[in-house]
């Protein structure tokens, strides 16, 4: 009698990062660097950039580029600091049309950034960091 076999492994869902955008290209740097980051702290990880608006590739481009290619599960990351009208309406919009149009590929949109504890906490340090720093400037003699 044969062993039964594995089920055949799914891949790893890929991850979309999604930045709002800004008619400034210099504007994308942070978030490429967070890009960058992610690829350095996991080699190999499918993800990539996209915008809301005033950048390319855009949302809808990004999800028919992960479509056409094969893509079954993919992952929205909002890079966003607060959960508002774009992440309620025009992604939950846009959603809509790549599942209607692609059925297969089950796309999952996960909490924005700043909803979580640790960016929260990262901010407050930064804060407090912006304090520390002017605390310790040397003040003008009067």
């Amino acid at each position: 009698m044969q062993a039964p076999r594995p089920a055949p492994r799914s891949p790893a869902p890929r991850l979309l990062l999604l930045a709002h955008g800004s008619r400034r290209p210099h504007w994308a740097a942070p978030f490429e660097a967070v890009l960058a980051t992610l690829r350095g702290l996991r080699p190999g990880i499918e993800a990539s950039l996209c915008f809301l608006e005033s950048m390319q590739p855009s949302l809808g481009q990004a999800l028919e580029q992960a479509a056409r290619e094969g893509c079954e599960q993919l992952r929205l990351v909002p890079l966003f600091l607060g959960t508002g009208a774009h992440l309620e309406h025009d992604v939950a919009e846009e959603l809509r049309r790549v599942r209607e149009l692609h059925p297969g590929m089950h796309v999952e949109l996960l909490s924005a950034a700043g909803d979580s504890d640790r960016v929260i906490q990262a901010l407050a340090w930064h804060a407090l960091q912006g304090l520390d720093a002017a605390a310790s400037t040397p003040r003008d003699a009067d």
